[in-house]
């Protein structure tokens, strides 16, 4: 991506009194310091999907007035700035000195000093943003600092980097495509690709290629020939093959399955190479299609049109979704099963938080306790003692999600400059490849098996649409929980025995959604969801305002909610105001 692409960049504007006569002069070194500071934590902690670091860019001089906003705007947009940041330790002209750009993310770090008044420019210029219709992001820390402290409280540290990591995801996508390939499958609304919603919410284009595009460049052999062999014998390597479990009839013959193998593999590649596209294809003589659709995300419609007569996506999805393949460990693919566009948005934002790989997934089944004890004569106990969900979707969840990666002995899902090859190769060997079953994929095809690792932190998130209100971020923070074998086994057979399993437990509240496991499920919007590593539903819930998403569920302490300074306007409850703040402001583009 980063030969192709050249990473928006965080800017940095250091605010000033503009004074001159002593009181600018004395504030010069200790303002600019401010900004260092922080361009430091940002390039220290964060990264790139490529794992390089986030790079930042400070205005040339101090902001002490409008001429030098101006001129620091012109240096941002020749910088390629996509997210921008004010700080100040001191009183400023709020108006003069506020940054206009209507579709960049904003915030302004106010430092919390008594030898000048940084919280006084910070409410007096948050206040100019609320009236202007150009919302930001106020910081404020809560414990009074030295001005010459150039440390960062925890408190700032916390919301700086919640901030910078939301605002370059909303960056990230703008500009970037969805391809779909395909259209609509077995009648799933989120595979009703909405241009609207991708263009207004996200700035995002949308492409689309008929299925029969992978056909025809498989019939017609345009791929790379030589990475396709390479992919074949390292397919044939490391990807074992489960048990046929068809009906003996109507299983395939050992020469149509190893058919199979060759099929799913140069599918990877095609789809990969219609994502991103390819220069080999130029040198061989397919100059249109080695240029790709500059797909940040896309979905393959597979069922039924698809599968009926020619081998499944699974293992194209699952091998693209994952952090490795025969090239090595590298950076994973977003890739919605069943073209579920919504449900690819939901993959992304987590991945642009994380840049870890995405687990995709049915939400399938709420398994009460009781219930469990009259299958498996096992009373729950444990986490598992309010009852699980079952996430369980045909062979097409990352084989990160198997939980084999560690990090001081305990599962975890890394971004992939983290990830060992022992750690990689542990997530293939967890994996099983199942010829699939023929009752739903009657051109046959191979689907991935795992058992998800318990005891991983994780957050589940869909986004939904609804007619006259428009799209919706539901988000719920649990745990990854293991189950005595047999217990597994009795309930995972009850469903398909072909696809990867995660049991998954959300954090109750008490309350609304999260009364109990089964409000979770029963009020959860869709058959899908996207489930990252990590309790990222702070770091979603402020994205989502960023774009003008409200969250209508969710169980995120309120004390961990950061949303621009315009939404306490809107009313002391946080969801009601999180509503008429969208409302009011409309989507982001």
């Amino acid at each position: 991506m980063a030969d192709q692409y050249q990473y928006p960049k965080i800017g940095i504007r250091p605010i000033i009194d503009g004074r001159l006569g002593g009181v600018r002069e004395s504030l010069e070194e200790t303002t600019m310091n401010m900004a260092k500071t922080v361009a430091e934590l940002f390039t220290s902690e964060l990264k790139y999907p490529d794992g390089t670091p986030m790079q930042c860019v400070i205005a040339d001089s101090c902001i002490g007035g409008v001429k030098e906003a101006t001129d620091c705007a012109r240096k941002f947009q020749r910088e390629n700035v996509g997210v921008s940041l004010s700080v100040t330790p001191c009183w400023c002209y709020g108006t003069e000195t506020m940054d206009m750009d209507p579709a960049i993310p904003k915030a302004i770090w106010g430092f919390n000093g008594t030898e000048r008044p940084g919280a006084v420019y910070l409410a007096a210029t948050l206040a100019g943003h609320n009236q202007k219709g150009l919302p930001s992001f106020g910081i404020y820390g809560r414990d009074v600092q030295d001005i010459t402290d150039r440390t960062v409280p925890a408190d700032v540290r916390e919301k700086l980097l919640s901030f910078a990591r939301a605002g370059m995801a909303v960056a990230l996508m703008k500009g970037r495509s969805y391809l779909a390939i395909g259209s609509v499958s077995m009648g799933i609304a989120g595979s009703e690709v909405s241009s609207d919603f991708f263009q207004s919410y996200l700035g995002m284009r949308n492409e689309y290629v008929d299925s029969t595009e992978v056909l025809r460049r498989i019939e017609q052999g345009i791929y790379d020939k030589d990475e396709y062999e390479k992919a074949l014998k390292w397919t044939k390597e490391n990807c074992a093959e489960g048990k046929d479990y068809n009906e003996e009839k109507i299983q395939r013959s050992r020469d149509q399955k190893d058919q199979g193998w060759e099929f799913v593999v140069k599918m990877t590649l095609i789809i990969r190479d219609l994502m991103e596209g390819n220069p080999k294809l130029a040198e061989m003589g397919y100059g249109e299609e080695a240029q790709g659709h500059d797909a940040l995300v896309s979905g393959f419609q597979g069922q039924r049109q698809w599968t009926d007569f020619l081998p499944n996506g699974d293992f194209s999805e699952a091998i693209l979704n994952s952090s490795f393949d025969w090239n090595g460990i590298r950076a994973p693919y977003m890739v919605a099963t069943e073209n579920d566009s919504l449900n690819g948005v939901s993959m992304l934002f987590n991945y642009l938080l994380t840049n870890t790989a995405q687990i995709f997934a049915d939400v399938r089944t709420y398994w009460s306790p009781d219930a469990v004890e009259r299958v498996t004569d096992w009373k729950p106990e444990g986490q598992a003692a309010n009852g699980f969900i079952h996430l369980i979707n045909s062979g097409s969840a990352t084989l990160d999600g198997s939980g084999r990666q560690k990090i001081d002995g305990k599962p975890v899902m890394k971004p992939f400059w983290e990830i060992s090859e022992a750690e990689k190769q542990d997530c293939l060997d967890a994996t099983t490849w199942y010829p699939a079953n023929l009752g739903y994929f009657r051109g046959g095809g191979y689907s991935s098996n795992y058992l998800t690792t318990g005891g991983m932190p994780v957050t589940m998130c869909r986004i939904n649409l609804s007619k006259g209100l428009g799209p919706t971020l539901q988000i719920a923070e649990g745990w990854t929980i293991d189950l005595p074998d047999h217990v597994h086994s009795a309930l995972d057979e009850r469903t398909d025995r072909t696809w990867p399993t995660t049991w998954f437990v959300p954090n109750l509240t008490g309350s609304g959604p999260f009364t109990d496991v089964y409000s979770v499920m029963n009020s959860w919007g869709a058959n899908h969801g996207a489930i990252s590593y990590g309790h990222i539903g702070a770091d979603l819930m402020t994205l989502a305002s960023m774009l003008r998403i409200p969250v209508c569920m969710h169980n995120v302490s309120d004390q961990k909610i950061f949303r621009p300074s315009a939404w306490n306007a809107f009313g002391m409850d946080k969801e009601g105001a999180d509503y008429r703040a969208c409302s009011t402001y409309g989507p982001l583009y």
